[in-house]
């Protein structure tokens, strides 16, 4: 009977001090629609990526040239020749797979560039953040725009305006 006694009031006190944990809500689409910086950064990486893009198509359209005139002028070539002419258009395939690889892979330069521009701002929100937790006690706080398991979010829980207003942006 001690047991079941001893069971029950534990229970009760880890239900009552769950419920007294604080959380709060914020949307980090509308934060980053909200700060100029990060709408600039995503600008200058739409135009970089769009330029190293317009290079390799260059290189592929070169490709392709050379594979026409190829098939165009086998039937003349020795095999010599056409051995020239195949390894001549390996090379510029691969020379497209490396710069494609090199602006856009895993760890390539866009990636570099992303990340040099948008650390700052990650880095200025979550100290924002950390902040009012800290302030208002909040255990939690959670990213509606990413977490697709939020069904319903009252607004009075979101914090969003108030992160932006921490940072020193406007509320709109």
């Amino acid at each position: 009977m001690k047991k079941i006694i001893l069971t029950l009031a534990l229970a009760c006190t880890f239900a009552f001090n769950a419920s007294a944990q604080k959380f709060a809500l914020v949307d980090m689409e509308y934060i980053l629609k909200n700060i100029p910086a990060y709408e600039r950064a995503n600008e200058q990486l739409n135009q970089t990526s769009k330029k190293w893009q317009a290079e390799v198509d260059a290189i592929n359209t070169e490709v392709q040239t050379l594979y026409k005139n190829y098939q165009n002028e086998s039937v003349f070539l020795s095999q010599e020749q056409k051995k020239k002419k195949q390894d001549e258009i390996m090379a510029k395939e691969k020379e497209a797979g490396e710069l494609k690889r090199k602006y856009f892979g895993p760890e390539g330069e866009l990636y570099k560039k992303r990340e040099s521009l948008m650390s700052p701002i990650q880095e200025e929100i979550y100290t924002a953040v950390k902040e009012i937790a800290n302030l208002r006690g909040y255990s939690l706080i959670l990213d509606r725009a990413a977490d697709s398991g939020i069904i319903f979010a009252s607004p009075k829980n979101d914090i969003s305006n108030e992160v932006l207003a921490k940072m020193g942006y406007s509320v709109q």
